[in-house]
């Protein structure tokens, strides 16, 4: 499956998620809630994830899956570890660290970062800040598809 996966742009002293993905600061993203969300085991090693700023309907990077870590039913003290154990590869400001103190969480590690030909998102009314798709132009200006989540069901 294809991954389009939405970046905070508002990190502290004007560092953006996507400029620490770029730069290779930053290996690791994480997504949580109180229950599995998306993408909480629904992604795998080996797909392939492309990311986009919040707030922008530009699509310029991609990267490939090489680890997922899904974890559940997570004490506090569980997810201060988890997180602090992975900041290395996380890079999270503190804003994002207490942003991500969910009892659900799910850690995707990424490699082969690069920058693609800027492709034009078509944003659609009902959209996560995770998207599971076949194919990214599902999602782009000119050949997208209604979205309906079905490829984010649990197999």
């Amino acid at each position: 499956m294809i991954h389009l996966v939405y970046t905070d742009n508002a990190g502290k002293k004007g560092e953006h998620v996507l400029d620490k993905i770029k730069q290779g600061t930053k290996t690791m993203i994480v997504r949580g809630a109180a229950g599995r969300k998306i993408p909480h085991s629904r992604v795998f090693e080996g797909e392939t994830l492309y990311f986009m700023e919040k707030g922008t309907t530009e699509i310029a990077v991609k990267a490939k899956v090489t680890a997922v870590e899904n974890l559940t039913k997570l004490s506090d003290e569980e997810i201060t570890d988890a997180l602090h154990v992975r900041q290395e590869k996380l890079n999270l400001t503190e804003k994002q660290i207490q942003c991500w103190h969910k009892k659900c969480l799910c850690f995707v590690e990424f490699d082969h970062v690069e920058e693609i030909e800027s492709l034009e998102f078509e944003h659609q009314g009902t959209m996560d800040d995770w998207l599971i798709i076949e194919k990214i132009e599902d999602v782009l200006v000119g050949s997208s598809i209604p979205y309906n989540y079905e490829k984010s069901r649990f197999k």
